[in-house]
């Protein structure tokens, strides 16, 4: 059990102050390079006679789509290990048997990059399926399926995506990427943060055969490269990557546990160096190993960035962990959390999500982050700063890893959505190894106060992939309790692993918690509980929380794809 978590447990046990779990628990060479190419001109480079033998160990993967373009990965394991560079082709087509081509585009896999090749696959048509495949002369890889989001100025009546946080490799199977794998229709997937952990064998989880490699922390680049390296032979996560694209934000454990900008809870720099160098590799490696693309090229420390599905939504991303965050407090009822002074985000990227909302004009505005916004507090305290009163309560707040940490920057993104009346503001958070549902008020912590008002927001938060939520017994006192002092969350579930279903249309955004019936079994890898499926909506122009709806229907039987079937691997190649 985390810190976090454990300080929680221990107080519900008391029946006293409530401490609710966050997740979990050298130098860095050239960052890696995003190859853009012209499509249907493709720039390969000579090939030698005779060609390497490589290996597709780690699947292939797409992410972060555009109207025209998507970035398109995979790794390319050498059968000799001499450090030289790869050629590799890369070939978009409309048709899963990849007769159909509609782009090549050429890579190199190099020694520098960890053998990782990324292709930002431009010059695509909007509102697109495709196929994709890597090749290194007759040697290919599984055939993959990505797609490119409607233009932003374009009418779009739906979108469905699911969001996923926390999966931690010796907790269990990944049943939870192949409940999502099996979706019948979705447009992507969203992963929210701690896609890996950084901890040894033994230090959080121990399931059998499930010890994660490196056996020990992982500090080093070749550290977390192996470990990424790990996940991504994970059948069930492969099969995810190879269906849908995928959005993805880091959160602290591809670092390592409660960082913050300038360090982190668990990084000793007497034994593990100077914590710059360990966020730049972690960061280096991330980028190395996901679909995504930087914003700013050649920068692998802004991850914060936009996308938009035609006019019906837009989706803000926020780095609230390694960007901008102050350290965390430990005390709270430390009067400091008020302070305009302490951030969780950097001025530069409070403007981009607050010109974000402004500048948009579709009919939802989603916002992708970290860490709980809604405030999670036991009782109504009084204020000491009399200079607001729209900070009341704000002193009785729990978990200073939140937003509850940072109320000042909470409170000035909710004063420019009341403001400038922007409605429709949808927040997706992780993190927490738990599910929750609540409308955002500036002030819930007075029953007779914002209550009455309309919702400034909503925010659904996503349950672990495998991470541990609370034990029987605790997880049903909190799910108990914490509504009853805390109205405005609508909707608690502490234990069980699983995902949200976000269904997305013009008159409502519906979340559909669903949960795994195990993590710990093979054969019921992908099966849902049923009987845990719990549905939320939110209705266009009021984010009140309306709760156990019907699940949605997808648009057609099935879209979801295996062709070829991911192959099943237990072999790690670092």
């Amino acid at each position: 059990m985390d810190r976090k978590r454990r300080r929680l447990v221990q107080a519900l046990g008391a029946g006293s102050t409530l401490a609710l779990a966050g997740c979990g628990g050298g130098s860095s060479s050239s960052p890696a390079p995003v190859n853009t190419p012209t499509p249907n001109q493709p720039d390969v480079p000579d090939q030698p006679d005779a060609l390497p033998g490589v290996s597709f160990l780690h699947g292939v993967a797409s992410g972060d789509p555009l109207a025209d373009r998507v970035i398109l990965w995979t790794r390319v394991t050498p059968d000799l290990g001499n450090g030289e560079d790869v050629a590799v082709t890369v070939t978009v087509a409309s048709d899963p048997a990849m007769q159909q081509t509609v782009a090549s585009y050429g890579a190199t896999a190099s020694a520098a990059a960890d053998y990782c090749v990324k292709v930002d696959a431009t010059g695509l048509q909007a509102d697109r399926w495709y196929y994709y495949q890597f090749s290194v002369g007759e040697q290919v890889s599984p055939v993959g399926r990505t797609r490119t989001f409607p233009a932003a100025d374009r009418f779009a009546d739906r979108a469905r995506f699911a969001v996923v946080s926390c999966s931690n490799y010796p907790n269990g199977f990944f049943s939870v990427y192949r409940a999502v794998a099996n979706q019948a229709d979705l447009d992507f997937v969203l992963h929210l943060g701690d896609y890996i952990y950084e901890y040894g064998a033994g230090e959080y989880g121990n399931f059998p055969e499930r010890d994660p490699q490196p056996p020990h922390e992982m500090v080093s680049l070749s550290d977390y490269r192996q470990r990424h390296a790990q996940y991504k032979t994970d059948q069930d996560l492969q099969a995810v990557h190879q269906q849908f694209p995928m959005i993805a934000v880091w959160d602290d454990h591809e670092s390592t546990n409660d960082s913050y900008r300038d360090g982190a809870e668990n990084h000793q720099p007497l034994t593990e160096g100077d914590w710059e160098s360990r966020k730049q590799i972690a960061q280096q490696a991330y980028f190395e190993w996901l679909p995504i693309r930087p914003r700013e090229p050649g920068n692998n420390s802004v991850i914060y960035r936009r996308f938009q599905f035609g006019d019906l939504l837009d989706l803000t991303m926020l780095d609230t962990r390694l960007e901008g965050r102050d350290e965390q407090l430990t005390i709270p009822a430390d009067p400091a959390r008020n302070s305009e002074d302490r951030h969780l985000i950097s001025t530069e990227q409070m403007d981009f999500l607050l010109d974000s909302l402004s500048a948009s004009t579709s009919q939802w505005r989603f916002i992708g982050q970290q860490v709980m916004f809604a405030q999670l507090n036991i009782a109504e305290l009084p204020t000491l700063d009399e200079r607001s009163a729209q900070l009341r309560g704000n002193l009785s707040a729990i978990n200073m890893d939140q937003w509850d940490g940072y109320a000042a920057d909470r409170l000035k993104i909710l004063n420019h959505i009341d403001d400038n009346n922007i409605d429709n503001v949808v927040i997706l958070t992780g993190d927490i190894h738990t599910s929750w549902a609540s409308e955002i008020y500036r002030n819930p912590g007075s029953l007779l106060g914002d209550l009455f008002d309309k919702p400034l927001a909503a925010e659904l938060v996503t349950p672990a992939v495998t991470s541990p939520g609370f034990p029987a017994g605790a997880a049903e006192v909190a799910g108990a309790l914490i509504p009853v002092v805390n109205p405005h969350i609508r909707y608690v579930e502490a234990k069980s692993r699983g995902f949200i279903l976000v269904d997305v249309d013009r008159q409502r955004t519906q979340g559909e918690f669903y949960y795994a019936q195990s993590i710990e079994s093979f054969d019921l890898r992908g099966q849902i509980d049923t009987g845990k499926t719990k549905v939320v909506a939110v209705k266009s122009g009021d984010s009140r929380i309306v709760e156990d709806l019907p699940p949605s229907r997808p648009r057609a039987l099935r879209t979801a794809f295996f062709h070829p079937p991911v192959p099943s691997s237990n072999e790690v190649m670092s």
